[in-house]
Order: C-alpha cells, then sequence, then structure tokens
C-alpha cells in the first residue's frame, strides 16, 4: 500500500476526466468538406478551471493500544474533501480555405476590430512615410 495522501486520488481522478474533455479538436474542430471544395474548420475559446482542497479532522489510532509499540505507531486522520473543474467553450469563428486562399470569418464583430487594424498597420506606415518625405522636400524646394 501507498502512503499517498487522498487528496491525491481526488486531483488526479478530476484532472484525468478534464484531460479527456479538452483536447485539441475541442479549439480547433474537425475539418468540413464543402461541395465547392472549400474546407471549413470551427475555431472556438475554451476556458478551465479547476479546483480541490481537503481538510484532516484530528488523530484517530489505526491499531488497538495493545498492539502498538511507542516508535512504531500508524496513525491515520480522518479525511474529508472534494475536487471539482469546469470548462466553457465559446466558438469564435471559422477558418475558410479554398481556391482564393485562406480566411477568418470571425462571429464577433468586435474581435475583427484587432484583425483589421493589424492587416491596415503597413498601409498606414507607407502612407505616413510618404506625408512625411513630401514635406521634407517641400521645405527643401522652398528654401
Amino acid at each position: 500500500m501507498t502512503n499517498s495522501h487522498p487528496i491525491e486520488g481526488l486531483m488526479t481522478t478530476a484532472m484525468e476526466n478534464l484531460k479527456q474533455i479538452v483536447d485539441v479538436n475541442t479549439i480547433i474542430g474537425e475539418p468540413i468538406q464543402s461541395p465547392d471544395g472549400s474546407t471549413i474548420i470551427t475555431v472556438s475559446k475554451v476556458g478551465f478551471g479547476f479546483a480541490a482542497g481537503g481538510s484532516e479532522f484530528g488523530q484517530v489510532n489505526s491499531k488497538s493500544d495493545s498492539d502498538q509499540s511507542s516508535d512504531e505507531s500508524e496513525q491515520s486522520y480522518p479525511f474529508g474533501g472534494g475536487s471539482g473543474g469546469g470548462v466553457t467553450i465559446t466558438p469564435i469563428g471559422f477558418l475558410v480555405a479554398n481556391k482564393q486562399g485562406v480566411q477568418m470569418i470571425h462571429l464577433h464583430q468586435n474581435a475583427n476590430l484587432y484583425e483589421k487594424m493589424v492587416e491596415v498597420a503597413p498601409q498606414a506606415l507607407d502612407k505616413v512615410k510618404e506625408i512625411l518625405s513630401n514635406n521634407q522636400k517641400g521645405k527643401e524646394t522652398s528654401d
């Protein structure tokens, strides 16, 4: 018999069951082939929480007084505990791959704002460089 604490068993059981629920196919779904040859993959956001706790309520002798020696007494504590966990899965969009390329289609428009900012940033920087260089050239010709 091992000397593992009862809470270890609670935590192991809860984590193994949550591990079975959350796998890569939960976040990135199974690919779906459409009739036009496009591949559609669902993308989800997964939230995960886990808690475990326990307590021992005092010392209880596991052997009778006549069976114990003073140095070799084994004592156990009554244990009370529990564990739990939760998973939330929120779909956020679809990844579509077809002949035209790969496109992310968001279900929520607010999430799309950041993607558009990243797409437009290089063009905006080029425009700023162009304006600054035109201002610099204008100053040189006026001098």
